[in-house]
């Protein structure tokens, strides 16, 4: 008998419209400037074919954890199985080679009122072993990506304000 796969779930409130917030997931320039962004890394890469069956690629280079001086590239994989805009974005993830398969992840974005929406991100990691091995990490993850992203567009619309 199988576990149940293991789902982690985030939210965050924007404020801002719902379209600004799907848009900066599937536009490039935006995306790789929180998408998988660590303090610490630098994105190398970040090519996104916004359409189903379409995908990202996004390449960080990153410290070892160990505190040495050596880097290394971690190279995030999706495939999009469904895109909805401004409401539903689903793909499937990976990490190669530390996922074996891939994971769904599903960004569902909902407006609350004139200029501002709730995201509530889920990630499905599946049933393995390595499911919670990771969950923390994963969550504490995937709040940093949002909060990063939060910071991104209301700095774009101050800019455009000012």
């Amino acid at each position: 008998m199988s576990a149940a796969p293991l789902l982690v779930q985030v939210t965050h409130r924007f404020n801002v419209p719902a379209e600004r917030v799907f848009d900066a997931w599937l536009t490039p320039s935006l995306a790789s400037r929180f998408f998988f962004a660590t303090r610490t890394g630098n994105i190398l890469r970040c090519e996104i074919e916004p359409e189903v069956g379409g995908g990202f690629t996004v390449t960080d280079r990153r410290p070892h954890s160990d505190g040495d001086e050596s880097v290394f590239d971690a190279e995030h994989r999706g495939t999009y199985v469904e895109i909805d805009r401004p409401r539903r974005l689903v793909f499937d993830f990976s990490v190669p080679p530390y996922t074996d398969d891939p994971t769904r992840v599903t960004i569902e974005i909902a407006p609350q009122g004139i200029g501002s929406c709730e995201l509530r991100l889920t990630h499905d990691m599946g049933d393995s072993r390595y499911a919670h091995q990771f969950e923390e990490q994963t969550r504490n993850g995937w709040i940093k990506m949002l909060a990063t992203l939060d910071k991104e567009l209301f700095t774009r619309r101050i800019g455009v304000l000012s």
